[in-house]
């Protein structure tokens, strides 16, 4: 038991009190700053930001317009304005919806329209989604560079915090003010409670109001204002774990915190325990004695350390060593489209942003130009055309910007000869040693060659002329007649189509197809669906298949396509009748141990999120090792039927926290979430539970609910997290959500930080759970 003097001097000495993270930015003239990003308050490219820059928007050749750019005091918006207008503009963006900050003529529209302003002065800012990149032109080098880094550092938060979430509701707040007068009447609080996603009963709302106003005026003024804020940014549910390692003193000690490390499963040594107080407390009293207030615990739990996804799978750490068919790779499907594949228009910048989401397989859909020079697009549709070699120039500017590993571009080729000569030359021209022409040795590897040996390579897969050998042109069949033959076609016009196709392949062409051309799946299948007889194919030939055509595999043929998988790449796509640009369900092509399976990159839904999920990990460098019993050639796995669950996954969800508004036009209108846990993974393990709904409360919901899993092939199975808003008369919307592998799952109470449709961060907004999982 506790001695009741000791833990009040220890108390007293920590200088336990107001947080300092509740105080806001003053009123009035507004100079002090609260930033959303923690640390840079005091940075030189913020504060020139803040100030505001004018930079001149680049459009077209004849579109340059100049507009006033600068970041808001939230630091977390940028709005614009012509340069001669006194009200705040409504243009505005995010710097969590940035995917990345290009120098110089890095666009395709600065490489078309950039040219009357120096490259150093330029800067492009790419987004999320399916928003258009902006172009900009700084008026000096000095000014382009701040706005590059300072965008770069405010677009990369590494976790949420409380002074960000009390700079969201600071923003709030100042919009509630209708009056500027600094002051908050009861009825503004209620506006500004509306802005922030929550109904709260009026009874219980005027009672927290009157408790706060000291001055008894009807008026909260600064201080009573901050008082109000904390009061409604607790955290009871943290407070009540706090408690139950503290005790009575109400501080943890680096002993106390060890014990929750340790029912968290983490690393529980003093030396740790201390480190963490040092890091995370706020109060220097505190962190002085090596002890952590609750101020210092919420830091903590809100922090990276405290993250659902496992930091040691953040880094690149499996083994890049093995061959390329034993890991999962990042594919895209149509690379080139940025909408739809009937009449969207193709880009450039489509390879850039898949590059930047660590794709490693692009696709080009290569067809007669004018000129002489091939074009990119989608074939006999309305989609525009883009050169060749302006897609191979992409290819090499970005292709390693996110990942050193190995790029597979996937050529779909409908020219003849002469044009397709003209491709190879663009190839061994624009990417010149990145391109791999020929094996280290010359001849016919025994296995693919690994992620780690390809680093920085570029590898060319495409129809090619047959071998000397037999071995090597036995059973090769093009890409259109292989899909023309699996469904169902003659057997002598295929034989012919093949030929003619074989003909028409330019040796040129032919010769960059080192590791990757294509094949038909060669195993065990139904009668209809089994290939001709032939030798079997060099491990270098990756079969590319239709999604229905690859799930007939699995489940007729499962343990032979895994087995297959282990030596030899496969690529799976979307059938063709999906003319919306919409995705199937990639899981099932991973069950099977399928390497390459191509998404619509350009289409958000729960098919990106998976992909993501998949390869979230292992230094979203675009390569997932494959679990050990997809490896093995003699494997005895099959993915209809993986024996019975031996995993337990259990999630308890506690709370959530500041979910966004849906409809921000309509300030009535509040969000009633619900949460739903989705398991991907074996045919067996797919499940999906979720929590009751809450009524009117999207700022601090609490459930309480625990959902629970049994799972067969946990190596296989990604987690996915969802909330939404009830309606009970349609569908529910869309809040947010997060996806991971359940194999990089942190045990214990650990925050979800939420991201949108499009793979932006929702940052405040976190969901708040506890996990266990039981093996036997």
């Amino acid at each position: 038991m506790r001695d009741g003097a000791g833990w009040r001097w220890r108390q007293r000495e920590a200088g336990v009190g107001r947080p300092r993270w509740a105080r806001g930015p003053r009123g009035g003239g507004g100079s002090t700053v609260c930033l959303a990003v923690p640390g840079l308050t005091e940075d030189e490219d913020v504060k020139a930001m803040l100030r505001g820059s004018l930079l001149c928007k680049i459009r077209s050749r004849s579109w340059r317009k100049q507009r006033l750019f600068r970041l808001q005091e939230d630091g977390m918006t940028v709005w614009f304005q012509r340069r001669f207008q006194h009200a705040p503009s409504q243009h505005v963006f995010s710097v969590l919806h940035i995917e990345g900050v290009r120098e110089g003529h890095q666009s395709e529209g600065l490489r078309r329209f950039g040219g009357p302003f120096p490259p150093a002065q330029c800067l492009t800012i790419t987004f999320k989604g399916k928003r258009k990149n902006l172009d900009l032109a700084a008026p000096s080098p000095e000014e382009a560079q701040r706005w590059v880094r300072g965008l770069t550092k405010g677009s990369s938060p590494t976790s949420c915090s409380p002074e960000l979430s009390l700079t969201w509701i600071h923003d709030y707040l100042r919009r509630a003010d209708t009056d500027q007068d600094n002051q908050m009447t009861f009825k503004e609080i209620k506006g500004m409670l509306r802005m922030v996603n929550v109904d709260m009963n009026d009874m219980y709302a005027y009672r927290l109001f009157k408790e706060c106003d000291r001055s008894d005026n009807d008026r909260l003024e600064e201080p009573e204002i901050e008082e109000f804020l904390t009061r409604l940014m607790k955290r009871p549910e943290l407070e009540e774990i706090f408690g139950r390692y503290s005790g009575e003193d109400r501080v943890l000690s680096a002993e106390e915190l060890r014990e929750f490390l340790r029912d968290q499963g983490e690393e529980a040594s003093l030396l740790r325990a201390r480190g963490l107080i040092r890091t995370y407390e706020l109060n220097e009293k505190a962190k002085k004695h090596g002890l952590m207030t609750p101020d210092g615990f919420t830091m903590y739990l809100l922090s990276a350390e405290g993250d659902i996804l496992n930091r040691e799978h953040v880094p690149v750490y499996q083994d890049m060593s093995q061959p390329l068919a034993h890991y999962f790779i990042s594919s895209s499907h149509n690379t080139y489209l940025t909408y739809s594949q009937i009449g969207g228009p193709s880009s450039t910048e489509a390879y850039v942003r898949a590059f930047a989401q660590g794709c490693r397989c692009v696709e080009l859909d290569c067809w007669e130009g004018q000129g002489g020079e091939p074009v990119v697009y989608h074939g006999h549709t309305l989609t525009s055309k883009i050169r060749f070699r302006d897609v191979v120039r992409a290819v090499r500017d970005h292709a390693f910007a996110a990942s050193p590993y190995p790029v597979i571009l996937s050529l779909e080729n409908h020219c003849g000869p002469e044009q397709q000569a003209a491709m190879a030359r663009h190839l061994r021209t624009i990417l010149g040693d990145m391109l791999v022409t020929e094996t280290p040795d010359g001849r016919v590897p025994e296995e693919l060659p690994s992620p780690e040996r390809l680093k920085g390579k570029v590898l060319i897969k495409a129809k090619k002329l047959p071998g000397p050998r037999a071995e090597e042109g036995a059973g090769f069949v093009s890409d259109e007649d292989e899909d023309e033959d699996q469904e169902g076609g003659a057997e002598a016009s295929g034989r012919r189509r093949r030929a003619k196709a074989t003909l028409q392949i330019a040796p040129e062409l032919s010769d960059l197809v080192v590791y990757c051309r294509a094949a038909r799946f060669r195993g065990r299948a139904p009668r209809r669906l089994r290939p001709r007889p032939g030798p079997r194919p060099p491990p270098r030939t990756p079969p590319r298949t239709p999604e229905r055509k690859a799930r007939k595999l699995i489940k007729e043929a499962g343990n032979d396509l895994v087995r297959h998988n282990t030596r030899q790449l496969s690529r799976v796509y979307p059938q063709g009748f999906r003319m919306n640009s919409a995705n199937y369900n990639p899981q099932e092509m991973w069950n099977g141990g399928c390497q390459l399976v191509a998404l619509n990159f350009q289409t958000p839904g729960y098919e990106m999120d998976l992909n993501a999920g998949r390869f979230l990990v292992n230094g979203r460098c675009g390569y997932v090792l494959k679990p050990g019993f997809l490896r093995c050639r003699e494997t005895t796995f099959d993915p209809e039927h993986p024996g019975p669950p031996h995993t337990t996954l259990t999630v308890e969800v506690l709370t959530a926290q500041q979910l966004p508004k849906l409809n921000a036009e309509k300030p009535n209108s509040i969000v009633d979430p619900l949460v739903r846990v989705e398991i991907y993974g074996v045919p067996g393990d797919c499940a999906r539970q979720e929590t009751a709904y809450v009524l009117n409360n999207g700022f601090n919901p609490r459930w309480g609910q625990r959902l629970q899993f049994r799972l067969r092939a946990p190596e296989l199975a990604l987690v996915r997290f969802v909330v939404e808003d009830y309606d009970v008369a349609s569908s529910n919307d869309f809040v947010g959500q997060f996806t991971l592998p359940l194999g990089s799952l942190k045990r214990g109470y650990r925050h979800i930080h939420l991201l949108s449709k499009d793979g932006a961060s929702l940052s405040p907004a976190t969901l708040f759970v506890h996990v266990r999982i039981q093996t036997p």
